[in-house]
């Protein structure tokens, strides 16, 4: 299924949350996309939205918005293309012969539960379009505003095998306020974790992205393992930050402006697009033996949606 988009209107709303926001409505003729290749953990994805409010100076779903003639900084946190009629399209995808009821994974291009979304709704008809035809999924999300849906969730969870997960980099509050800016805070998205989990939703957390130098510093990342063992996370799972190209030209200003002490260390730790296994590797032991620590042997990967790796070019182009 290859997605094609009408864009409809541009819309402006005059309240503070959304200043400075603009939604470009679209019409989508598919919603339900193919993941090309074999490196993702799942092999459809649903992106209701396309741009995030979040503004996470780190998001590796920025060059999405290069596809559409936009650019990967400030038009990537404030031009946010809006699929209507995602729900009906999704309900007639999944009532197709050609559909086969596979797992589908939504949160891996943009948040679906970013601002915007309290706006559109368009999760809650997607949701129900899901439950009535028993599909699985999981979502991956930083967004409290999930629980608004916890209703749908819970007949879904009884319907078919589903899970979540929340992103939660950090609980440091100075570091969340800089890096991601119009997210909620780690707290009350660690305390979302715990409500859903407490609701009978499978809720995991992903670590992600560690910063090196900025939220990997001494009990940092064992601060949030901590926290997400109390919340009943059904799974741990810590990446470390990645910048593909498009990511990097809009990280590393922030990183000068910001942390000027560390451009040095940057540019020699990501001669690539990933920093180097050692690195990676030492962090999964930082998080084992913090879950050895306080006894509680819960994976430290394992939900159908999390993902090791970022998407490629070709993924990308689908969210």
């Amino acid at each position: 299924m290859t997605e094609q988009m009408f864009e409809l209107a541009r819309r402006t709303f005059d309240t503070p949350e959304f200043r400075g926001i603009t939604c470009i409505e679209v019409e989508a003729r598919s919603v339900i996309n193919k993941v090309p290749g074999r490196t993702m953990p799942f092999d459809w994805t649903i992106n209701p939205y396309r741009g995030c409010t979040h503004a996470c100076v780190y998001c590796f779903a920025r060059p999405t918005h290069t596809y559409l003639d936009m650019d990967a900084g400030r038009d990537f946190e404030t031009k946010i293309v809006v699929k209507i009629n995602a729900p009906e399209v999704l309900a007639r995808e999944l009532a197709s012969r050609r559909w086969k009821g596979e797992h589908i994974a939504m949160g891996t291009g943009t948040d679906p539960y970013q601002r915007v979304e309290g706006r559109y709704r368009l999760m809650r008809g997607i949701l129900s379009a899901l439950t009535a035809r028993r599909n699985p999924f999981s979502i991956l999300t930083k967004g409290t505003l999930i629980l608004r849906d916890i209703d749908l969730l819970e007949q879904a969870a009884s319907a078919a095998p589903i899970a979540a997960a929340f992103s939660i980099g950090t609980m440091d509050e100075d570091v969340w306020r800089k890096t991601e800016p119009g997210t909620p805070s780690p707290r009350a998205r660690m305390d979302a974790v715990r409500t859903l989990n407490d609701a009978g939703i499978p809720t995991g957390v992903l670590i992600a992205p560690v910063l090196p130098g900025i939220s990997d510093g001494p009990g940092q990342v064992e601060r949030v393992v901590e926290a997400a063992v109390a919340a009943g996370a059904t799974h741990v799972s810590p990446i470390l930050l990645h910048r593909r190209p498009g990511v990097r030209e809009e990280f590393l200003p922030w990183l000068e402006a910001n942390r000027p002490d560390l451009v040095a260390r940057y540019r020699s730790l990501y001669r690539k697009a990933y920093a180097p296994p050692t690195e990676r590797g030492r962090l999964s032991r930082r998080v084992e033996r913090t879950l050895t620590g306080i006894g509680r042997p819960i994976p430290v990967s394992g939900s159908r949606q999390v993902r090791a790796e970022p998407p490629s070019d070709e993924q990308l182009k689908l969210c």
